[in-house]
């Protein structure tokens, strides 16, 4: 015990205090130690590690440098990482859905996505969470704290990369570039789950019926056909829902908001999403291939009822009557026989449908009436 403490002074009167003095010598340093660790024994090893690697950097020299951008690091193993972002290098490879990636870290945490793991844990709620920086960033739920300032507008965020993602509405700023269909995107997960739509992959799955999807979230909104839940409520009629866009969109029901206008036809739209959908009538574009039989769409969700004409797969099944249909939209519609609820009603007669298109076939009776 004596050597052990002998060897802690030892470790602490050798520390230049001119390097990182934010790290060694704040009272963060005390907790950093003692985290995950237990016993004196092991917090004296942990600190003498630190210590021993903050010694090694007398000067701090950065020897090796990137012959492309002259980025320059201490570790020639850094320099290697950091040459993949130039040549697109992704060497770690995941067994269950084949993406690629340049750090084999990020690898360790792309797969608790398929295994499910979540070890970082939050001390006040009990959640847990697959990387130590989503607990990071969870924990300021509890305390408020909102460290990163938009120097624009003076919004505040608890994320940095929140941050960085929100000035882009500022700027307009669009950096991820889809190499199928040229369409841009501010965060790289976007263009990730949306270059999913070309390769047909769909790495989540439903663990009750087998269903995939091609973004988690989809698969969340999926899980709760099986339990029924419908989180999000309408203050206005009382009517609930699965998804909270879907709220978001039926609450423009009641106020007839649509903000979204179109610059050549004068159009209005409730949703930005079926406006960009909408400007491709103009356009003539279709960006959406289908790989099997070559043919293209104007919208994803084309696409994706369409390859279900190639799998056969109906995945949304009526509770009372056992029907399958290829599209929940389908389904929707079908459930009004059994429900007879009509929501679309005309706001001249007050006549009601429980279809759009009916409700707009009817209104052309009042039309030729003005005419006449």
């Amino acid at each position: 015990m004596r050597r052990q403490q002998s060897l802690k002074r030892e470790s602490v009167h050798q520390v230049d205090c001119r390097k990182t003095p934010e790290i060694v010598h704040s009272p963060n340093f005390q907790l950093l130690c003692e985290k995950g660790l237990s016993g004196e024994a092991d917090q004296h090893l942990y600190k003498t590690k630190l210590l021993k690697k903050h010694q090694h950097s007398p000067t701090r020299e950065k020897p090796y440098g990137c012959d492309q951008c002259g980025k320059r690091f201490t570790t020639s193993s850094n320099l290697d990482v950091h040459k993949r972002i130039h040549n697109g290098a992704k060497p770690y490879g995941c067994d269950q859905c084949e993406r690629r990636f340049s750090e084999s870290g990020t690898l360790v945490i792309h797969q608790r996505i398929h295994t499910g793991e979540k070890p970082f844990s939050c001390a006040q709620c009990g959640n847990r969470f697959a990387q130590s920086g989503h607990l990071v960033a969870h924990q300021r739920t509890h305390t408020g704290e909102k460290p990163y300032g938009c120097d624009q507008c003076g919004k505040t965020f608890a994320r940095s990369t929140t941050l960085v993602a929100h000035q882009r509405i500022h700027t307009g700023e669009k950096p991820y570039g889809c190499d199928q269909c040229e369409k841009t995107f501010a965060r790289s997960r976007t263009l990730v789950a949306h270059q999913r739509i070309h390769t047909g992959e769909k790495p989540f799955c439903c663990a009750q019926c087998g269903n995939r999807f091609a973004q988690s979230g989809h698969l969340v909104a999926h899980q709760r056909t099986h339990t029924g839940e419908k989180p999000y409520g309408c203050d206005q009629c009382g009517k609930r829902f699965a998804q909270f866009g879907t709220l978001v969109a039926h609450l423009k029901i009641h106020t007839g908001e649509k903000p979204y206008g179109c610059d050549q036809c004068g159009k209005t739209f409730a949703r930005s999403t079926t406006l960009v959908a909408h400007q491709r009538i103009h356009t003539g574009e279709k960006p959406y291939d289908c790989y099997q039989c070559g043919k293209r769409f104007a919208q994803s969700g084309q696409l994706v009822a369409h390859r279900k004409i190639h799998s056969g797969e109906k995945p949304y099944e009526c509770h009372q009557c056992g029907k399958r249909f290829a599209e929940s939209g389908n389904l929707n519609k079908h459930l009004r026989i059994h429900t007879g609820e009509k929501p679309y009603v005309c706001d001249q007669c007050g006549k009601r449908f429980s279809e759009s298109r009916t409700l707009s076939k009817h209104q052309r009776i009042h039309t030729r009436e003005t005419w006449l």
